[in-house]
């Protein structure tokens, strides 16, 4: 089953600067782009993988991916609010926002897809 996740960026600049693997998009469309294709391919999460001391380590749990993830985003002046559509467990989606905006993100929802 989907769940719906319902999550608020106040400051994408400084989500762009979260890190590595941080968002690189520009404006709310962009930003539900990118982090659609890191829920649904496994590219972001191989490129983090490869990056640690112990790769054949991380739990194989966070490698899941949904070819049907869906993300909206509208931008609120500075603010960016996306909606992800995505059947990934929470902690794969809450890992795969922390390699992409660090803690510059905010969860304000969770529903039912």
């Amino acid at each position: 089953m989907a769940t719906r996740y319902f999550l608020a960026i106040p400051d994408p600049a400084s989500a762009r600067a979260a890190g590595e693997y941080a968002f690189t998009a520009q404006g709310a469309e962009a930003l539900a782009l990118e982090l659609q294709e890191a829920l649904r391919t496994g590219r972001l999460f191989e490129r983090w993988r490869g990056a640690q001391d112990e790769p054949d380590e991380v739990d194989p749990k966070l490698a899941a991916t949904d070819p049907s993830a869906r993300v909206e985003g509208v931008q609120r002046e500075r603010r960016v609010e996306l909606v992800a559509t995505t059947t990934l467990p929470g902690d794969v989606f809450k890992h795969r926002m922390r390699l992409l905006a660090g803690s510059a993100w905010e969860l304000r929802d969770v529903r039912a897809g």
